[in-house]
């Protein structure tokens, strides 16, 4: 409403200003154009006159026709002068008898005196022309003089009109140009004024409500003033606070029950450490201590098996036989279990191991079971990792004699383990020709003491794979079964690489080994790494289940169907592993 009264008030102020400004204009023009130059030419109309009574008077005097040249340039200029007034007098009539009086005062005087002097001074010389300038002469042409006076006073009175007229005029235009400033400034005072009072107020009040729910007082109540838009506002800000406040006690009450559901997961791990360690410690003291009896019922067995042998009845004899087979048995399970708890607790410390080197270690440990099954072990290069090296071995042994164990049969085994980078991890494959293993039992092979196949078509206990998993995922990896080989079986893991390998397989350069390898059994590509090819040599029984390493018996490696783990001593180290090498044995 405002703004509207202000604009009308400008536009009727700069209607009244043009108007004024026209009539100011108009005004001006008529001094500077038409009052101004009637005043400058009724001026210079006396004077011509003058010049034509001054050259008669002289013509009179001399007689010379030379001396009349004034005259007659006198009333050409007149007649000049008369036309251009007439011209201008057209917007002054009230002077237009003024100006035709001096005219015919003018025409009088050449007709009485000026035409008739020279007349007479043609025809009878100077002395008949003085004669007529007489008196009366005189007296006809200070006429002219007076009409003339009279024109110029009836000039300079509509010229001061005129002149005042601008001064009115030029007043009025600043009067309008002040009351228009004082509009604006009236108005811009106004609307300073409402805008504090209806909007900058209301707005403040508006944001300190909302600072003081910033702060955390969501409990506040947010209410708009002034205008219907800023109460509409502050009620769409306030529906937005309560819905923070509802989100937030959510939040808050879903916080209480995660900590609630954490305090009791805290508890629960902490139970569950305690109980693993308490298991571990069990099995640790169950194996020591089991070993005792376990060591007397077989040596019993044994004894009594070499004494009666043949001396009894055949049941006598096989009984004997399952009892010393038994005791056996229980002294590998045994055995396996306390390597299995020993995996994590009893520790080196982690170091630098170069697998190259590392797996000619395992084919050292694995010669016996591979001279027996006429096996060939290649791998690739591979890379240095950190971890320990004990455990290490035992994995890749468990691998590598798993695959040598499950085998087709008149098939030789062909082993092949090789690596790739895959983001920040290094994955290790084993893959062999084997057996295989049916998909839908591809994570119970990695259970403790798991079988697929009964403990007559394979030997072991079924701990090997479960050990495997242990220590790889003690390194801060993952194992798993890769279903989709075309042939044998292929247990892939993972391990933590070094940071110099991942940098430098992100720059495209080698660091320890290749970002990947083949990963199809060994032989099966000649350049994929390095072989050992095992020779022939027997080695019956459960012979493929141990290998001799630094004087004390280990277990070779087997798989999660039936296996046995390795408790395997630092093993000495031989020469090949970083280019790869083959190893003909027998």
């Amino acid at each position: 409403m405002l703004i509207a009264v202000v604009g009308l008030l400008l536009i009727g102020v700069a209607i009244a200003e043009a108007v004024v400004a026209t009539r100011n204009r108009a005004q001006i023009d008529a001094v500077l154009n038409k009052t101004g130059p009637l005043r400058a030419q009724s001026q210079e109309l006396l004077a011509v006159l003058v010049d034509q009574e001054t050259a008669i008077r002289g013509y009179a005097l001399t007689g010379e026709r030379a001396d009349l040249g004034p005259f007659d340039a006198g009333r050409q200029r007149e007649q000049e002068l008369t036309s251009s007034m007439d011209r201008l007098l057209v917007s002054y009539p009230e002077l237009r008898d003024e100006f035709e009086l001096v005219g015919q005062r003018a025409d009088e005087w050449r007709q009485v005196v000026a035409l008739p002097v020279i007349q007479a001074i043609e025809a009878g010389g100077t002395d008949a022309g003085q004669e007529l300038l007489t008196d009366r002469s005189r007296q006809e042409f200070d006429e002219i003089r007076a009409a003339v006076n009279v024109l110029q006073d009836g000039i300079l009175e509509v010229r001061d009109e005129a002149a005042t007229d601008v001064r009115e005029t030029s007043n009025l235009l600043v009067l309008l140009l002040v009351i228009a400033a004082l509009v604006v400034v009236v108005a811009g005072v106004t609307l300073l004024v409402s805008l504090e009072r209806m909007v900058i107020r209301p707005l403040t009040g508006l944001a300190g409500q909302v600072r003081e729910v910033a702060t955390g007082d969501y409990g506040h109540g947010i209410a708009g003033t002034g205008p219907p838009e800023f109460r509409r506002l502050g009620e769409d800000v306030d529906r937005m606070r309560q819905k923070i406040a509802a989100d937030l006690a959510e939040v808050r009450q879903a916080r209480e029950r995660i900590e609630w559901v954490n305090a009791q997961l805290q508890k629960q791990a902490e139970e569950l450490t305690r109980s693993n360690r308490d298991l571990e410690q069990f099995a640790y003291v169950a194996s020591h201590d089991l070993q005792e009896p376990l060591r007397k019922v077989a040596s019993f067995c044994q004894l009594l098996q070499r004494r009666y042998a043949g001396r009894l009845d055949e049941r006598a004899d096989q009984y004997i036989a399952f009892a010393v087979d038994g005791a056996q048995r229980m002294q590998r399970l045994i055995n396996d279990l306390l390597a299995f708890s020993r995996i994590g607790r009893l520790t080196v410390g982690f170091a630098d191991v170069d697998l190259n080197e590392l797996m000619a270690e395992v084919a050292a440990q694995t010669e016996p079971a591979r001279q027996y099954a006429d096996a060939e072990l290649t791998w690739g290069e591979l890379p240095v990792i950190r971890g320990e090296e004990p455990l290490l071995t035992n994995l890749l042994v468990n691998l590598v004699s798993n695959s040598v164990k499950f085998r087709r049969p008149d098939v030789a085994p062909k082993v092949h383990v090789s690596a790739r980078l895959v983001g920040e991890d290094w994955e290790i494959t084993c893959q062999d020709n084997g057996i295989g293993i049916e998909p839908e039992f591809a994570d119970k092979i990695f259970v403790i003491f798991q079988r697929l196949h009964a403990k007559d078509a394979y030997p072991g206990t079924g701990i090997g794979l479960a050990i495997v998993k242990k220590i790889v995922e003690y390194h801060g990896g993952r194992v798993w079964v890769d279903t989709d080989v075309p042939e044998g079986t292929a247990i892939r893991f993972t391990l933590p690489a070094l940071p110099a390998d991942v940098e430098a397989a992100r720059s495209g350069t080698g660091a320890d080994g290749p970002p990947a390898d083949a990963d199809g059994p060994a032989g099966s590509d000649p350049e994929a790494g390095t072989d050992v090819a095992s020779g022939r040599a027997g080695h019956e029984g459960r012979a493929a289940d141990e290998a001799q390493v630094g004087g004390g018996t280990v277990g070779a490696g087997v798989d999660g169907e039936s296996e046995r783990s390795s408790a395997v001593a630092d093993p000495a180290r031989g020469s090949g592993g970083t280019g790869g090498m083959k190893e003909a044995v027998g």
